[in-house]
């Protein structure tokens, strides 16, 4: 091909695009607008902005819970990155100047851009739970009832929690409300610690306690996981709404969980060890930067149009992954394809042109269910009308949707149950995505 069809042309437009997220969005995004930038004609310059030196991957860190991986194992670093030629900075964006176009960073440095791409993940909100501890401030309760949602210190004191409980004690963990970061996750990590109460801790019982009125992810796979594989392990309770957690910070293995069930009933229990996972958001800087008008009625996730995924209501600004208000899952895999249509997109709009008018994306997950047996699910989607659900007419809009085949909103599980060749699967699987993404 030679170097002309590696470069852009002499004297070729200069397109400053800001990635603010470096985890499975952000980081696919930055790295293919370069790869596809340098054969465009523009002269695409992408910085990447993280708080962090280093992404610790979600997928798989339930295993760091058992002691089946480490987190040191799902670490990845920027190097490839920066070696295509993206800049990777460190640092806290403080605020978005959407009217000139700069973040600013808390140190405050600056980074102009004409295209923003905001993929922050999720953030949490415990407004409606009362999280306390005697003898300890509101930050050292939460610490102390780990979400581990965000693989990292949580993740590492949530497995020093399971490794230090007595023999007989509860394990209680929370499920929110839909939607949430990964949809089968929760059932995933209640497979995982009660796989590792069975071998470890056998007279201990996990509870876990759903806000949604059923199992949403693999309802077969793991129903039958609860019922059987860790039948004498799992209690699972769905419909439940969790009202907090209180404890005094001199007797923390005696915790009180505060619930109403499904019917309704004011409910307490006692824990141990309390796995609390919250409700969620997106991430702040998308909050701060696209709200109110920019975000979903409840305030929570970032209205974009998925033919590009640009904000609905701010030109060029693009959120991806977790962040956005969508039909897709919240997850890594789709997080992956999310950014691959968005970089497409920005080079198409910066030519000149219209974005691709029908992208399609896969949802794909493997999901461990003991360890050394998985299953998986996947649905595809794609950019198509939005029809009323009532009238069966068009609402004139269009979105990513589930396409026929699935049956809508389910996605497709492992029709054979749990395997070990899902297992090898799921690592193949993973180490793929990874090096897609970070490699």
């Amino acid at each position: 091909m030679g170097l002309t069809g590696l470069m852009p042309a002499f004297g070729a437009a200069i397109v400053n695009v800001v990635v603010v997220g470096g985890g499975m969005a952000g980081t696919t995004a930055a790295k293919y607008l370069k790869l596809w930038g340098a054969a465009s004609g523009l002269d695409v310059r992408v910085t990447l902005i993280d708080a962090n030196a280093a992404y610790v991957s979600c997928i798989l860190s339930n295993k760091v819970l058992t002691g089946e991986t480490t987190l040191a194992a799902l670490t990845y670093r920027y190097t490839k990155l920066a070696g295509l030629g993206v800049t990777v900075v460190q640092g806290q964006v403080a605020a978005v100047d959407k009217a000139n176009r700069v973040v600013r960073l808390a140190d405050g440095r600056t980074y102009p851009y004409a295209r923003l791409i905001l993929a922050p993940g999720i953030d949490f909100d415990y407004s409606a739970l009362t999280i306390a501890a005697r003898g300890l401030t509101a930050d050292q309760a939460l610490a102390a009832v780990p979400h581990a949602w965000k693989a990292g210190p949580q993740t590492t004191e949530l497995r020093r929690q399971l490794v230090a409980l007595t023999n007989g004690n509860r394990v209680v963990m929370t499920i929110p409300a839909a939607p949430y970061r990964c949809p089968p996750g929760p059932y995933e990590r209640a497979c995982a610690i009660a796989g590792w109460l069975k071998a470890n801790r056998p007279k201990s019982k996990l509870i876990v306690l759903d806000a949604n009125a059923k199992i949403i992810a693999e309802p077969v796979n793991f129903g039958k996981a609860f019922s059987e594989t860790y039948r004498t392990i799992i209690e699972y309770y769905p419909g439940v709404t969790l009202k907090g957690v209180t404890w005094d910070s001199a007797t923390p293995k005696l915790k009180t969980v505060s619930l109403l069930d499904a019917g309704g009933a004011a409910v307490t229990m006692p824990a141990e060890v309390v796995n609390l996972i919250p409700p969620q958001k997106a991430g702040r800087v998308a909050i701060d930067t696209l709200g109110p008008t920019g975000l979903s009625a409840n305030g929570r996730w970032a209205l974009v149009d998925e033919i590009s995924y640009e904000s609905k209501v701010f030109p060029g600004i693009h959120v991806i992954g977790d962040a956005i208000n969508s039909k897709q899952p919240k997850a890594g895999h789709i997080g992956n394809q999310e950014a691959k249509i968005c970089a497409d997109a920005i080079l198409r709009l910066e030519s000149g042109r219209a974005p691709y008018a029908a992208p399609v994306t896969n949802s794909a997950c493997f999901t461990p269910i003991t360890p050394t047996t998985a299953t998986w699910l996947t649905a595809v989607y794609r950019y198509q009308t939005d029809i009323d659900p009532a009238t069966g007419q068009s609402l004139g809009t269009k979105s990513m949707q589930m396409v026929s085949g699935n049956p809508v909103g389910v996605a497709s599980e492992t029709p054979t149950g749990a395997s070990g060749d899902n297992a090898d699967a799921m690592k193949k699987w993973f180490a793929s995505l990874m090096v897609d993404t970070f490699g």
